[in-house]
């Protein structure tokens, strides 16, 4: 295995050959991501001819870099959701990712991926009050959820909330499975948009509904992803030798560490910050290690990005306003296995003209008049103003030098590119010299 690359890594999804001719379908689903061979796989159940193609290979990005948590316990969300969007809001929330936690159930039965039901845990180490307003939060909604005073871990906390019946799992091994009798091309690029078409180097694809599934969309024509959407950084390290936890736990402060063990491993995360910032990397869960696991050895470390949204909620629905027949998935907020499950549930049901009765609460056209809008808009303004090079392809903000990973990295939309300029991350579709 190699020590910078994924415990999931070892597991290869079957090969598919590239696009060599003009093509339709039904659907076309661009991006080969969890998200989007489950859209693929679903819609193929219901009958509909799918074709779904990858610019590189599938679950070669994001997909491979997850610690594979598969809950309705997002944090501290439901108080937020609450908040922002009403009680009914919030409790459909919840509701559609339960859904997707028993649809994975279901699936992990036909296609064997180490699925296994673990409670889960948002811990404090210190504000035992945003806890309890939490758990008020939930006990209005009817969430089934618990207080924990006493938390199996190595460090003292201030107690913790529990969700039951939750779970972890393989996510190649269950990709592997789901994705071997779909149609799919590999290594072939969506390059242009034409109404109802997608232009690739090697073909045309039309299809009635596309379903764009690439981590951060491509168009940005339409619905304005670039301001409502920033990616976020975060590491792992797998420890050999460590303690088994017995569940899956998440601090509550924004940079805290997660944990959760897959077989004789446990998997610390954190250390995250904005792609193209600093932030305490790969060095902070070292510490962390150390102090409180010192006898443990790191069997392999990585990194992942996820798209961030300006409430919380993912996107998923009609890409924009105006483009019927043009769908998306995207920003899941480190929680992209529910996610992808959830997005290929209401996905299914509104290319097939179904009503479905979560897709209001993650319709991307709801407002964007939140705080974290003015954020985004002022690192974008700071970055094109910044005089330097190299410049991303995608918008042309100035990019940043990452030492830690040696990577071009962008603070505006979090494009990445290696030291020499080949394409790392979208949402930019080549590399820094035009490739």
């Amino acid at each position: 295995m190699n020590m910078m690359d994924s415990l999931w890594a070892d597991t290869a999804p079957p090969a598919f050959p590239p696009l060599e001719h003009d093509a339709e379908a039904d659907v076309l689903i661009i991006g080969g991501g969890l998200a989007g061979i489950l859209c693929a796989y679903t819609l193929t159940q219901a009958g509909m001819d799918c074709l779904l193609i990858e610019a590189d290979t599938i679950c070669g990005g994001i997909s491979r870099n997850t610690t594979a948590k598969i809950t309705s316990q997002h944090g501290l969300i439901y108080g937020k959701l609450e908040r922002q969007f009403g009680p009914d809001t919030a409790r459909l929330y919840w509701k559609a990712n339960e859904a997707a936690l028993r649809r994975y159930r279901q699936l992990a039965r036909a296609f064997p991926c180490d699925f296994e039901e673990k409670p889960t845990y948002v811990y404090s180490l210190d504000q035992p009050e945003t806890l309890k307003a939490e758990l008020a939060a939930l006990e209005r909604l009817g969430i089934p959820a618990a207080f924990a005073d006493h938390v199996p871990l190595p460090f003292p906390t201030a107690g913790a909330i529990r969700f039951e019946e939750q779970a972890q799992f393989h996510p190649l091994k269950l990709a592997a499975g789901v994705a071997r009798d779909l149609h799919i091309h590999e290594h072939t690029a969506a390059r242009a948009f034409e109404k109802n078409t997608v232009v690739t180097d090697h073909g045309r694809v039309r299809a009635e509904n596309i379903i764009v599934a690439t981590h951060f969309p491509l168009l940005n024509k339409h619905g304005g992803y670039f301001l409502k959407l920033y990616q976020h950084r975060s590491y792992v390290l797998a420890l050999e030798g460590a303690m088994d936890v017995r569940g899956m736990y998440l601090d509550a402060a924004e940079n805290g560490i997660s944990l959760r063990n897959y077989g004789p491993w446990l998997l610390l995360g954190g250390g995250g910050h904005r792609t193209g910032k600093a932030g305490g990397g790969w060095e902070e869960l070292e510490n962390f290690a150390r102090r409180y696991f010192p006898d443990s050895r790191e069997k392999c470390r990585w990194a992942a990005q996820d798209c961030m949204t300006l409430d919380g909620v993912p996107y998923i629905g009609q890409y924009g306003r105006h483009t019927p027949g043009l769908y998306v998935a995207t920003g899941f907020n480190k929680w992209g296995m529910t996610s992808s499950m959830t997005a290929a549930m209401v996905l299914s049901d509104l290319v097939r003209g179904k009503q479905n009765p979560y897709a209001a609460v993650f319709s991307p056209t709801r407002t964007v008049l939140r705080p974290q809008l003015l954020a985004n808009l002022t690192e974008a303004t700071a970055s094109l103003l910044t005089v330097s090079k190299p410049r991303c392809p995608h918008m042309g903000c100035a990019l940043k030098w990452n030492p830690r990973e040696r990577t071009w990295d962008c603070p505006c939309h979090g494009s990445r590119f290696t030291e020499t300029g080949e394409l790392l991350d979208n949402p930019a579709t080549g590399g820094l010299n035009g490739e």
